[in-house]
């Protein structure tokens, strides 16, 4: 694995096969996807940290960010490595990202594996979600406090009882972002629209957990109602941070999706 910084973003690239791009989400990092690696063997595998998260800066020009500007890091990304075209996985608010990446250029994403899916917070959210970049500007202090209500409010049952490392690691993620970083993350996120899913038209794999609060499967339902031919998996006794909470059952759909399009 080789870790370079291009375009201004932190990334990782390692393995060889097709390209394969994840994109994390809020509070995330490249990080999302090491429990999931021997799943993704056989690909050339691109694991930014997007603008603004874990190490990547937020970006030079002082643009805030967005989900619009997100898209166009991921397409220079991808132009700088000259790759023309990629498989996309990616996780909560990352989903919406490759959503939108997946209809900007057709025949650019081959396929979505999409964990934790949002088509866009809903509309009751957008407040708590705002609140929450207001409150990160605190500080330290402050993303200690955000960090300790996501582990509680965003991680299953079965995993608080039964995993504490998944807790710590949940915890970790989140505060190792920047004040300003994750605060402006939550500000993108805040706004962030909807795809035209119904103009999807690559495979498509939708993962979410029975205790996911955040992409609860009644909303994963509609959203697999609008992408044609897109197969829907929900992990039973998982939160919202799927691929740290589930990894074996997160593997194992990986495997069978990419399988089947071969």
């Amino acid at each position: 694995m080789t870790t370079h910084v291009l375009n201004g973003l932190t990334v990782e690239i390692d393995g060889e096969g097709e390209a394969l791009l994840c994109i994390h989400g809020l509070g995330g990092s490249s990080n999302n996807w090491t429990p999931l690696l021997p799943a993704l063997g056989g690909f050339r595998r691109i694991r930014p940290d997007l603008p603004g998260s874990a190490r990547s800066p937020l970006p030079a020009d002082g643009k805030a960010l967005s989900i619009e500007g997100y898209v166009d890091a991921m397409s220079q990304l991808l132009s700088a490595l000259d790759i023309e075209s990629v498989h996309v996985i990616a996780h909560s608010m990352g989903t919406i990202v490759a959503q939108h990446l997946a209809l900007r250029g057709p025949g650019t994403v081959k396929s979505l594996a999409l964990f934790g899916p949002l088509a866009a917070p809903p509309d009751a959210a957008r407040p708590n979600i705002a609140a929450r970049a207001n409150a990160a500007r605190g500080g330290v202090s402050a993303m200690q406090e955000i960090a300790d209500a996501i582990v509680k409010g965003a991680t299953s049952t079965r995993t608080k009882e039964q995993q504490p490392a998944v807790l710590a690691l949940v915890r970790e993620s989140v505060m190792r972002q920047s004040p300003e970083g994750y605060a402006q993350s939550c500000a993108a996120l805040a706004d962030a629209q909807s795809a035209a899913l119904e103009r999807l038209d690559v495979p498509t794999l939708l993962v979410t957990g029975d205790q996911d609060g955040v992409a609860p499967a009644a909303n994963v339902r509609a959203m697999q109602e609008r992408i044609a031919g897109s197969r829907l998996v929900i992990l039973d006794g998982c939160g919202h941070w799927t691929t740290f909470e589930q990894p074996q059952r997160c593997t194992q759909e990986l495997e069978a999706f990419y399988a089947a399009l071969r």
